[in-house]
């Protein structure tokens, strides 16, 4: 399990955070600065055709991220891609958080937003199916644990899907969801 602080080590960051050999190098060069810069890195994606937008997700340890701290994430992640030059297509680069209805790429959200309900995709099937829909209890065993309804059973049932089988996981946007994200933002200014 990961520690609190930012002393993760590339070699141990998730296969959500940055997927694919392009996504883990970007992620590679740019992590340190980031971390630096007081932020977590939190995805790196290539996406559009021919992978012409990457996307840096990043946010402070407490969970929020401002506009400035977006453009000195921009900033020191261009010089860094400039010099390096990882992808040969001309790119667009975005940074931004992760927002309300964040994206679930490190153990420690899975931890931090138990309680939430949340959707699941996985690489392969499990019991005959690859996407979840439940309450997040946590992790435990790098699995994943997920409150939901089961065919057959009277009460909602806690599942354990492999952490590492995980392609896609989020918050789903609901009205509890945003009340506890108003909180925490706002404790985080005091």
């Amino acid at each position: 399990m990961q520690s609190e602080s930012n002393t993760e080590k590339p070699s141990d960051r998730s296969h959500l955070v940055a997927p694919g050999a392009v996504a883990t190098r970007i992620a590679d060069l740019v992590e340190p600065a980031i971390v630096d810069l007081g932020f977590e890195l939190v995805r790196v994606r290539l996406t559009g055709e021919g992978g012409s937008v990457l996307q840096l997700m990043a946010e402070k340890p407490d969970g929020t991220m401002q506009v400035e701290g977006c453009e000195s994430v921009s900033r020191a992640a261009s010089a860094i891609l400039d010099v390096e030059d990882p992808i040969k297509n001309n790119y667009t680069l975005e940074v931004s958080s992760p927002g309300i209805g964040r994206p679930l790429t490190r153990e420690k959200d899975f931890e931090g937003w138990a309680g939430f309900e949340a959707k699941l995709e996985l690489s392969e099937m499990l019991a005959g199916r690859k996407r979840f829909r439940g309450v997040l209890q946590g992790m435990e065993d790098e699995e994943v644990l997920l409150r939901m309804e089961i065919e057959g059973h009277d009460e909602p049932q806690i599942v354990g899907l492999p952490f590492r089988l995980v392609s896609d996981a989020r918050l789903v946007m609901t009205d509890t969801l945003i009340e506890e994200s108003g909180k925490r933002l706002s404790g985080a200014d005091t």
